[in-house]
């Protein structure tokens, strides 16, 4: 696994957690210059998708190495996490085993799917092919790009960049990472002292993902914004700077 810290010194530590398939470098490229004027960032890239030639394990194998991560270098506290989808479900991971602490979790937009078994093994026959198989071709992959790139509202070179994270990673750690997500649960009503859940809720997933976030944790603090998911961080700054505010006041809340 990769550890990069970037920023202050003496500013607030704030994790940041890839999600499904992605680097942080492609996953945060558009806002880590301004995160990174105001907080010390540890950008995080799991095994297998570190540049090595390890296999993304398994969520908890992976939980436990970022926890040993914390522990060592700031003594077991950090300020925040920001989690992007998958990768906010390391967010809660290290909340609900408070082996470590962090005052402010923060969700990006996750979807928090949870299955048993049988059902993460056949989601996994289902979307990991696609996940792994749309860039082949060129035909297939103009096609592909044109309704990322329509969807999310990104540029060319947003679309391609994304895409390319599909290419370069083995799809063996690709479907590792997915399938042991579905297979990582939450507990109901998580609550830590001195700990405050965000999330930054973009309302065009459905009004369901409210209730799985009210669901598994107790009282959290829900921004809505009119966006798709993780969308402010796909080079739009009509979707990043509102979020970029939020994550500021998130961070300033007393816990």
């Amino acid at each position: 696994m990769k550890f990069d810290e970037m920023g202050p010194e003496n500013g607030k530590v704030l994790f940041l957690l890839p999600g499904t398939a992605c680097d942080y470098q492609t996953n945060f490229g558009s806002v880590l210059d301004r995160l990174s004027r105001k907080y010390h960032l540890v950008c995080v890239n799991y095994d297998g998708f570190d540049g090595s030639d390890l296999i993304f394990p398994d969520m908890l194998t992976v939980t436990e190495k970022i926890e040993q991560y914390i522990r060592n270098r700031f003594n077991g506290r950090i300020d925040g996490a920001i989690g992007s989808s998958l990768g906010s479900s390391f967010v809660g991971q290290l909340i609900q085993r408070e082996n470590i602490h962090i005052d402010h979790g923060i969700f990006g937009s996750p979807d928090l799917d949870q299955s048993g078994k049988f059902s993460a093994w056949l989601q996994s026959k289902l979307v990991v092919p696609i996940l792994t198989g749309f860039t082949r071709g060129e035909k297939k992959k103009a096609k592909s790009r044109e309704k990322i790139k329509n969807f999310f509202e990104m540029s060319d070179e947003t679309a391609d960049k994304f895409m390319a994270c599909f290419e370069k990673f083995s799809p063996e750690s690709i479907k590792n990472e997915y399938y042991t997500d579905l297979l990582t649960w939450l507990r109901d009503d998580i609550h830590v002292e001195h700990t405050k859940v965000h999330f930054i809720y973009a309302n065009k997933m459905g009004e369901k993902y409210l209730k799985r976030y009210r669901k598994y944790f107790r009282d959290p603090e829900i921004r809505e914004f009119n966006m798709q998911h993780e969308q402010w961080l796909f080079g739009e700054e009509k979707y990043a700077l509102p979020v970029l505010k939020a994550i500021d006041e998130f961070m300033e809340t007393p816990v």
